[in-house]
């Protein structure tokens, strides 16, 4: 292994625990837009996303001839019966002028750009170049979700991609975003229901994120629990497509439950060593998933069992809950958890009323441009700064002394008396302390 190989491999483990750091001491807010990286099931379930595609041009090493990547991972699910959700880029031909970068480091397809499958030859990738390939995923029942139509960071991350050039705002990332919606809905009639963010980069320039837009255009953000590999270069191909069994072997081993719901990641393209391990590791991956009784679904197959990763199908609230998330409710953390027994606050009942659909994120965009309050003890950037802005204009929710006070309890009588001015109809107050699971159950069985 190279010692950049290792210094890569080092970056990733330093980043995972400072991420996990930061999530755990990081307070979670109820959102529209949710990171899906499982979902709770009982039952011997998966999903897998390959990224970056498609990819006209063959393996490499080469597979099965000359055949496209692209082809040789969708034969290969099917050969198992299972469905992939292909995460795919539009177009990155315009991502020039730019330079090479070395080979086996981050900047292998370009140092101020990516191009997808490599520098130079942008026309054998993407779904705007790979008309066959993207009708082909289609055809075979697999999902698309959008990996953003040029594949530039929506924002800076100076630590890996230092030399990038990222999007300037979030418009010019919401606008790319829609090229990509556009282009689906237009040529094939089809509708995109998750976006995964370039490198996960999130934060834009002027103070928003990947979440903004995303609720803007109605999606979910797609993320994934398990590393199928692949994409990490090592000492050899054998190495690479060993990194991409061996994991996945290993945690089955030790618990065969332990993938239930998961959604595993891999990569419809070249590795920064310009090889593609996928083409064998995948195989290789079925083969055990199959020995376990795995069963491979797209990730809105795996959605529409459960899209929760706290709480099972079987679960008293979960009825409620998915029916009220269908209405356009805003009940989960962004995190993708319910969390029943948390007690309900004044942010939270604002959220959840108003939280959802596309004009409450234009209205939190719009408050962060402008930088206006909804109220004393609320910035504008606060998660529901624009719920709470839009709970006093319709007069449903009132400030106190000029504050808001999102993280106060909300009282069972208060509840109800929101809720019947909201919807126009009675509501009983529930019994005791007002947690989720209580609001969740009488909002549900009013509507």
């Amino acid at each position: 292994m190279s010692l950049v190989t290792k210094a890569i491999g080092c970056a990733k483990k330093l980043k995972h625990r400072f991420r996990d750091g930061v999530l755990a001491r990081t307070p979670v807010y109820l959102s529209p837009v949710r990171r899906i990286e499982r979902v709770a099931l009982k039952e011997r379930i998966v999903a897998m996303t390959f990224d970056d595609g498609p990819c006209a041009l063959p393996a490499n090493p080469p597979a099965d001839g000359d055949k496209p990547l692209t082809l040789c991972i969708l034969e290969t699910l099917e050969r198992y019966g299972a469905l992939g959700t292909f995460d795919v880029v539009g177009d990155t031909s315009k991502n020039y002028p730019d330079t090479v970068g070395r080979e086996g480091t981050a900047a292998w397809g370009g140092v101020k750009f990516d191009h997808y499958p490599d520098f130079k030859k942008d026309s054998f990738g993407g779904v705007k170049s790979c008309p066959e390939l993207t009708k082909r995923i289609l055809d075979g029942g697999h999902e698309i979700t959008s990996h953003s139509w040029a594949h530039v960071l929506f924002g800076p991350k100076p630590l890996v991609y230092g030399k990038r050039d990222p999007l300037e705002n979030i418009d010019k990332v919401i606008a790319d975003l829609k090229m990509m919606d556009d282009h689906m809905r237009e040529n094939y009639g089809y509708t995109v229901r998750f976006s995964r963010p370039p490198h996960y980069v999130d934060k834009t320039y002027d103070g928003l994120s990947s979440y903004d837009a995303y609720a803007v255009m109605g999606y979910q953000y797609l993320a994934a629990a398990f590393d199928g590999a692949g994409w990490l270069p090592l000492s050899s191909y054998e190495a690479e497509v060993e990194a991409m069994t061996k994991p996945l072997a290993d945690a089955l081993a030790a618990d065969p439950d332990s993938l239930c719901g998961q959604i595993i990641f891999q990569k419809d393209g070249y590795n920064m060593s310009r090889r593609s391990p996928v083409a064998h590791g995948l195989e290789e991956q079925l083969k055990l998933l199959c020995r376990y009784g795995y069963r491979v679904v797209t990730v809105s197959q795996l959605m529409n069992m459960c899209p929760f990763s706290d709480v099972f199908p079987d679960s008293a609230v979960f009825a409620h809950a998915k029916a009220l998330l269908e209405r356009g409710l805003c009940v989960c953390y962004r995190d993708n958890t319910l969390r029943p027994g948390n007690i309900l606050t004044r942010g939270e009942l604002a959220m959840m009323l108003y939280g959802g659909g596309k004009r409450n994120a234009e209205r939190r965009i719009e408050l962060v441009h402008k930088k206006q309050k909804p109220a004393r003890d609320m910035s504008f950037k606060h998660p529901y700064a624009a719920a709470a802005a839009a709970a006093l204009k319709s007069g449903e929710m009132t400030l106190q002394n000029g504050k808001f006070l999102p993280d106060e309890p909300v009282t069972s009588v208060a509840f109800a008396d929101i809720c019947k001015k909201h919807f126009g109809r009675e509501i009983m107050p529930p019994v005791g302390a007002l947690t989720h699971e209580k609001a969740i159950t009488a909002l549900a069985q009013t509507l």
